[in-house]
């Protein structure tokens, strides 16, 4: 598929006159008569009919109505992590895109590379740790909406167990499992969280079987961090309840649905794509949560009680206007050392860097 997707993408490009080039800083923007700024979308899965990909999807399509014939958008999807990634990321930058995103941890190596190599070409490496004079990077406090799915599946799980499908131990999966158990067991104190790891972001069997050995094992909620609506499905067959992540599922699982955590890229991707218009774009790390409107939490399923629903919609509100904090003291790790003390919370650097289980989940890295 990636073969066929780099060959159609050369050959669509080869028909396409070459792009003015990006203003410079200082630069005005361009005249209403200059070539479309071109804009490459790199994806690391196919764009689905809900997940991470099709957020992003979406935000693209937002940006291509916003600007209209200013711009002209290219996705490549299913591109692996690595070498793959490289390869066509170069290809978009030669064939004259300006401005290009992409949207997985994965990238971040093949973004810097490809950067240097390229320094009048921009990128937006989304969910990556760090940036250069030419690459920005953003990211959302996922784990915003994580400890409000917590506060839902404390209140509904009756086995005082949740399953969490895991997709790679890096930070943003590790904050998203322990802010989702600490918002579980904020309102059930009995609550365990128990994690199988995948080590893949996009594969519906793995994900299917994660899930259902979570519920074998007694957990009568899930919750996941991969691409798919797999375990949703998987809910829906068993008549278990499941977290919706990256988008509303609730097509794919009507009744297991308990909320959904939706991300929102639009603003973002429009902006950065207005900014290079304007001659005004520069590399940032932007981190966007629940106060920017870049993770919200709704779309409850049918079973939850409308309490419930009045509960969660009031913690976000709260969280909103800075008012709690999903790692405020004390918090334990899984060994028992305290990781957050009473009275403190975790910085943005803290939050970054976490590499340790909380109480109550029951798993490693």
């Amino acid at each position: 598929m990636y073969k066929n997707l780099v060959t159609t993408l050369a050959a669509a490009c080869a028909l396409i006159a070459p792009p003015c080039a990006p203003p410079s800083e200082g630069q005005a923007p361009a005249s209403a008569d200059s070539s479309p700024l071109k804009v490459g979308f790199l994806y690391v899965s196919p764009v689905t009919q809900a997940g991470w990909t099709r957020q992003h999807d979406d935000a693209r399509l937002a940006l291509q109505k916003a600007l209209g014939a200013q711009v002209q958008t290219t996705v490549v999807e299913n591109v692996p992590e690595g070498a793959d990634a490289e390869r066509v990321l170069r290809d978009l930058a030669r064939q004259g895109h300006q401005l290009i995103f992409t949207t997985s941890f994965g990238y971040a190596n093949p973004v810097l590379k490809v950067a240097r190599e390229f320094p009048q070409t921009k990128f937006e490496c989304l969910t990556c740790p760090q940036g250069a004079a030419n690459v920005a990077t953003a990211n959302a406090r996922f784990y915003e909406g994580r400890y409000l799915a917590g506060i839902a599946a404390g209140h509904m799980s009756q086995s005082h167990v949740a399953g969490y499908v895991a997709g790679f131990p890096i930070p943003e999966v590790i904050q998203g499992i322990n802010a989702f158990t600490l918002g579980m067991r904020s309102v059930n104190p009995k609550a365990t969280v128990q994690v199988l790891w995948l080590n893949d972001w996009f594969n519906p069997g793995r994900e299917r079987e994660a899930a259902m050995t979570l519920m074998d094992q007694g957990a009568d909620v899930l919750a996941f961090h991969t691409g798919s609506t797999a375990v949703m499905r998987a809910a829906e067959e068993r008549g278990k309840l499941a977290i919706a992540y990256h988008s509303d599922m609730l097509a794919a699982a009507p009744n297991a649905q308990l909320l959904a955590v939706s991300h929102h890229w639009d603003d973002y991707d429009t902006r950065r794509a207005r900014e290079w218009l304007q001659g005004r774009w520069r590399p940032a790390e932007i981190w966007g949560g629940v106060r920017e409107g870049m993770i919200r939490v709704g779309a409850f399923g049918p079973k939850v009680p409308a309490a419930v629903r009045q509960e969660v919609l009031a913690r976000q509100k709260e969280l909103a206007d800075g008012k709690i904090h999903p790692f405020a003291g004390p918090v334990l790790d899984n060994t028992g050392k305290l990781q957050v003390r009473a009275g403190q919370q975790l910085d943005h650097a803290q939050i970054q860097g976490m590499n340790w289980l909380a109480q109550g989940v029951r798993g490693r890295i």
